[in-house]
Order: structure tokens, then C-alpha cells, then sequence
């Protein structure tokens, strides 16, 4: 497993073994009075053809229970989903968990799930996208109550069909915002991201006074490690691309790893 400084010049191949062996070596720890907060799709789990489709390995609810405790509950998960899907996947509705990119969030264990209230501008938005009649050819539309997500992972030559009709239908409209994830276009208000909730949990006791380290895939993460880094602490990017995170974890497998090795 590697946590390598995203600023380092890249390694060849053919060095691999040696990087592995150097990065162990060097790799910063996570500090002791880390606040902790895991995106899920990507990070967590391995992406799926389809949302519902994601393998939970056996052990990670265990695993993550272990990481909780061992950072005094200063732990989120925080995702694009619905709180509830985590849930169902984890088995467990014991973790505070930031939903549909901060739009709703748990702050403890057994507490009700509070969630923001869509801008009527969302359903606006939600009607018109139905009467396009895109969801067809590998496009799939994901509902999410208060944020909408087009999916055409199926059929990646859709892109640019999918990007024209979201633009065409959100020109003018400033109190939406779309995100381009992985084969995934989301669409939420503006106003709240997944650097929001980080903030939000950031205010609560367990995490008072601790460094937040934001883990994630995706670029709505890069709003949660922004958030991490303005509160003194620091993001870490899972897999390639570019980013504004401080180290780089190369895919779940690795941050499987990583998080063993906290609690080991």
C-alpha cells in the first residue's frame, strides 16, 4: 500500500518495488487526534456499472466500526448517496454519515436523519429532464430527492448527448450547480457540497480540536478536502487524476489497507 505526496514527480513501472518500499518508509501518519471522514463509491468500494450494483466486501463494516473507536468517534462517511443506502450496504445505521454530497446528514448514532430542502428550481429541473426522455441507450436518471443524478456509465458515447441537455435545461438557473463525476453527471443546489458538511461535523464535540483528513475518488470530494485542508488539515485523492489533496492512495484495495493499518 502506498500514500504517496500527490506533488512528487510520478515513478516508472519498472521502479515500482522500490517506490512501494520508499513511500512505506515515508508516508506521514495519520496524526493522532485525526478527524476522519471516507467518501464510499470509489473509495470505499470499487464503482459499479450501476449504483446498486457495488460490492460490499464482509469485513469493511467491521473494519470502519474499528476506525470509529479507535478516533473516539471523530469518523464520517461522507457520500453522494442517501444516508438510508449507506446504511443498507454497511448493515448498520450506527455511523454519522454526510448524504447526497451534505444535502442530509446524521450527527450520531440512532439520531433522525436531517436533510435540506430542495429549491423548487430542482423540480422544475426534474420535470423537464423526464419530458427529454433521455433515460434510454444506457442512460440511467437517479432521483434522489433533493439532487438528481444522469448515470450513462453503460453507455459512455453519451456524454455529450447527456452534457447538452443538462446545460440547455439549467441556463439561467443560478441556485443549481452541476458536478461531473465518474460517467455521472449530478445535479444539486448550489449551496451545499460535501466541504459544507465536513464543516458542519467539524462544530460537533467529538470532533473539536482535531485535524481533518478528507479520503475520496471524485471530484465532488475535491470540496471536502478543500474544507479539510481550510480547517488545518489535508486531502487524500484515491486513484489518478488531478487534484488538490496532499497524498494519493492508489485505489480501494490500498485504502483498505490504509485504514488496517490505523487500527492494527
Amino acid at each position: 500500500m502506498i500514500l504517496e505526496d500527490i506533488n512528487a514527480p510520478s515513478h516508472s513501472a519498472t521502479s515500482a518495488g522500490d517506490d512501494r518500499r520508499n513511500f512505506r518508509m515515508t508516508m506521514p501518519r495519520l496524526p493522532a487526534n485525526a478527524a476522519l471522514f471516507l467518501d464510499f463509491d470509489g473509495t470505499l468500494v470499487d464503482i459499479a456499472p450501476r449504483p446498486d450494483a457495488v460490492v460490499v466486501l464482509p469485513h469493511l463494516s467491521d473494519l470502519l466500526t474499528r476506525v470509529c473507536k479507535e478516533l473516539d468517534g471523530a469518523f464520517a462517511i461522507v457520500s453522494g448517496r442517501p444516508i438510508a443506502e449507506i446504511d443498507r450496504f454497511l448493515d448498520t445505521d450506527c455511523f454519522r454519515v454526510g448524504g447526497l454530497h451534505g444535502l442530509e446528514w446524521r450527527q450520531a448514532c440512532g439520531q433522525m436523519v436531517q436533510q435540506s430542502p430542495a429549491p423548487r428550481s430542482l423540480n422544475v429541473f426534474r420535470e423537464q429532464l423526464l419530458e427529454r426522455g433521455i433515460a434510454n441507450d444506457g442512460v440511467t436518471i437517479e432521483d434522489k430527492s433533493v439532487a438528481i443524478a444522469v448515470h450513462y456509465r453503460a453507455n459512455p458515447s453519451q456524454e455529450d448527448a447527456v452534457r447538452g441537455v443538462i446545460e440547455d435545461l439549467l441556463s439561467g438557473v443560478e441556485d443549481l450547480v452541476t458536478i461531473e463525476g465518474k460517467m455521472v453527471f449530478e445535479v444539486k443546489p448550489r449551496a451545499i457540497s460535501k466541504g459544507t458538511v465536513v464543516q458542519r461535523f467539524l462544530s460537533l464535540p467529538a470532533f473539536e480540536g482535531r485535524i481533518p483528513v478528507f479520503v475520496g475518488d471524485d471530484t465532488t470530494d475535491e470540496d471536502g478536502m478543500r474544507a479539510a485542508a481550510g480547517a488545518g488539515g489535508f486531502g487524500i485523492k484515491v486513484g489518478d487524476g488531478e487534484s488538490c489533496a496532499s497524498y494519493r492512495l492508489q485505489d480501494v484495495a490500498d485504502v483498505h489497507k490504509w485504514l488496517a493499518d490505523l487500527v492494527s
